[in-house]
Parts: C-alpha cells; structure tokens; sequence
C-alpha cells in the first residue's frame, strides 16, 4: 500500500473495516494507537452488518472507513454506500480498494467490475467526492498474473514438486509484470487496472 495513500488515523481515532473478512489490517491500524472494529456478515467480528446491509454501529462513529476488495461483492452498491456514509463523520475519509480486471470470484458473490471513469463515476453517484485513484496493475501485468493464476493453480496439484514448481513460477512471473507495467503507458494502466484503490469523503 502507497503510503501516500495509506489510511493515516491519529492516536484514538476510529477506523471500521467494512466486509473485514479475517481482519488482517487490525494490527496495523491498531500499532497507530486507532481503534479497529471489523464489520462483516456474521457474529465473527466486532460489528455484525444484518442481511439487509444495515451495520450495528452508531451514526458519525468512524474517523475513516476501509473497504478492501469488498465492493464487486456488493449487489446493492446505494444501500453499501448509504451505510459508510452513516457510520463515517462529515470529516472522515473513506479508502477502498476494488477490482478493475479480474476473474470470476464469487465470496458468496461476484457483481461487477470498474474502468477508472466508472468507478469515479459511481462513488460519486453515491455521494462521495473522489480525491485520489490510484491503479495498481496495468493490463498487460494483469494478463500476466491471471496466466500466473491459473498455472499456480494447476502446478499445486502436482505431487511432491507442485508446489515448489509454483513458486519459483510465481517469482518468475512476478518480476515480468513488474517489467510490463514499467513500459505500459500512464494513462492506459490508470484506465485499465487490475485493482484501484481509492480515496473520497462525504461529498
């Protein structure tokens, strides 16, 4: 995570997690001297979010909100964004991150993926003001990591060598889409990403 745009929170602010998964940011938020509350369908985390999308958290409680990968998950993109903008204070900043290219996930659902103007586009429609997006692989490094994905995944099955096999793959490959996204131009990685990450506020 580009420091510039990592979640900067002061000793005793509020940062919720929303779709926190197996919370793996608490530690990190937590060393800051922030508070962490992990949202998430479930009674496995701090603040359960009720089938209706509803979070169990009071108005203006967080100082920012983290959504990681979470949101192609989401089917109703007005009910999700209404929530952050209730658990979040007037003041506070939203960082989400979310697929641009990728395959078919579905956790326990996969809806939709972004072009940088769509993703904009739809946050604002939401109520944001976008302030930064940042693209995190270009096209040619995504192709490179799904072709990555799919060998790694073939390559594990593979007894006794598989999973050795793979990860000198995994490096090899790695390193090659470091290469491609180097000489892919500006404008075509921000447009075409694999990921974007995100920073708005409350419009």
């Amino acid at each position: 995570m580009n420091e510039e745009m990592s979640p900067r929170l002061r000793e005793g602010q509020c940062l919720v997690d929303m779709g926190c998964g197996e919370m793996p940011y608490r530690n990190l938020v937590v060393g800051r001297g922030a508070k962490y509350i992990g949202a998430d369908l479930g009674d496995s985390c701090d603040a359960t979010i009720s089938p209706t999308g509803r979070v169990a958290l009071p108005d203006d409680s967080a100082d920012a909100v983290l959504s990681v990968q979470v949101l192609e998950h989401v089917f109703d993109l007005g009910a999700y964004c209404r929530e952050i903008h209730r658990v979040l204070k007037s003041d506070g900043t939203l960082f989400l991150s979310t697929h641009g290219n990728w395959l078919y996930h579905p956790h326990p659902e996969d809806h939709r993926r972004w072009t940088r103007t769509g993703l904009v586009g739809d946050l604002s429609a939401h109520g944001f003001r976008v302030e930064d997006v940042r693209a995190v692989l270009g096209p040619l490094a995504t192709t490179t990591i799904l072709r990555l994905t799919g060998y790694a995944y073939v390559l594990r099955r593979v007894p006794g060598v598989g999973a050795a096999l793979a990860g000198v793959l995994s490096m090899i490959m790695n390193v090659r889409a470091i290469v491609e996204d180097a000489i892919t131009p500006a404008q075509m990685r921000m447009d075409n990403a694999c990921i974007y990450w995100v920073r708005a506020r409350p419009a």
